[in-house]
């Protein structure tokens, strides 16, 4: 949950400095409220969380266990981390 509210805070960042956001799901909201932007882009992660982490012993099309999905999941939120740092010059 923590990468995700820093990837709200870098993405509005990275908004205010000309960039566009890129998740179709997230464009209208972009547009309109940021605070809404941030409550639904967290309130989107944290279900997909919770429902991963409840999923997390069964295994996908039988032989993929589904807590390396959540595991992959955080990586990706790393790497996109890392990637809105350096777009920011910040790295």
């Amino acid at each position: 949950m923590a990468l995700s509210c820093a990837d709200a805070l870098l993405t509005l960042m990275l908004l205010n400095r000309g960039a566009r956001e890129v998740n179709p799901m997230l464009v209208s909201l972009v547009r309109g409220s940021p605070a809404i932007f941030v409550l639904v882009k967290i309130a989107l992660t944290g279900g997909g969380i919770v429902c991963l982490t409840l999923l997390a012993r069964l295994r996908v099309f039988g032989w993929i266990p589904v807590r390396l999905i959540l595991y992959g999941v955080l990586l990706a939120y790393i790497g996109l981390i890392f990637y809105e740092l350096a777009l920011l010059g910040m790295l």
